[in-house]
């Protein structure tokens, strides 16, 4: 294992809907066949998250056979909430997925270094996941509710654990990069060209994708260590819970 403080779990639901943002410019709304490296980050960040922390997405093993289905909807027309218009959203039907994730500490915000406390996040993350997350999961939109629960990543027979070759899925989007993550002050797109060998993606790092695009100026999000629940205060009151 590369990294210490690096855990599994698996997120499954009836459907998902990671929209692929093309088809959005009709009013509509079509999935990815596969989750976004951002969309599982913020699973991960509903399941426990720090702003002195970063989540980086390892890998992601496609436990089900991808497959969709496209439902009628009726959105608010835009600009017009009194009204409402016809439109089809495609979602895939049954997702399943075991994500390897791991956490490092965030190197734009030393005035946090007090909350970088490694093993306490560490409990306190593997706590949250043996929960089902301590914050509603979705599996791309708000409507796709999803589960959480504990795996080893692997040991489970999955659907393209035997498939011979390499599914291509095209240039999809990697994920956002805010500002309170890269030290500039602009939010930029990142994409990539994912490649899913028996049922595993294996995800580039944010630095390392070489497709980036600007999209606007942004400042950092302000957070003071006094805004928030210490990790140590957060940790002895699960104790505290656990013993009562």
């Amino acid at each position: 294992m590369k990294w210490k403080n690096q855990l599994s779990f698996k997120v499954y639901g009836d459907y998902g809907l990671f929209t692929d943002p093309l088809t959005k410019m009709g009013g509509e709304k079509m999935t990815y066949q596969v989750p976004t490296y951002q969309a599982l980050k913020g699973i991960t960040e509903s399941i426990y998250w720090k702003p002195s922390i970063m989540y980086y997405i390892d890998e992601v093993r496609i436990m089900h056979s991808i497959q969709m289905e496209s439902k009628g909807i009726r959105p608010m027309k835009y600009n017009d909430s009194s009204a409402s218009d016809l439109a089809y959203y495609t979602y895939l039907k049954n997702p399943c997925y075991e994500v390897k994730v791991h956490f490092e500490f965030n190197p734009y915000r030393p005035d946090l270094k007090g909350d970088w406390n490694e093993d306490k996040h560490f409990q306190i993350l593997k706590r949250a996941i043996k929960a089902g997350g301590r914050r509603d999961i979705f599996l791309g939109t708000r409507e796709c509710q999803g589960y959480v629960e504990p795996v080893k990543f692997g040991e489970a027979a999955g659907h393209y654990d035997d498939y011979e070759g390499e599914l291509h899925f095209g240039t999809m989007v990697h994920g956002l990069s805010y500002p309170d993550e890269t030290g500039k002050n602009e939010l930029t797109a990142r994409l990539w060209q994912p490649v899913m060998e028996k049922g595993i993606i294996k995800f580039i790092r944010p630095e390392e994708c070489t497709f980036v695009r600007p999209l606007r100026p942004m400042q950092p999000k302000a957070f003071e260590q006094s805004s928030f629940e210490s990790v140590e205060d957060l940790f002895d009151s699960l104790e505290l819970e656990e013993r009562l």
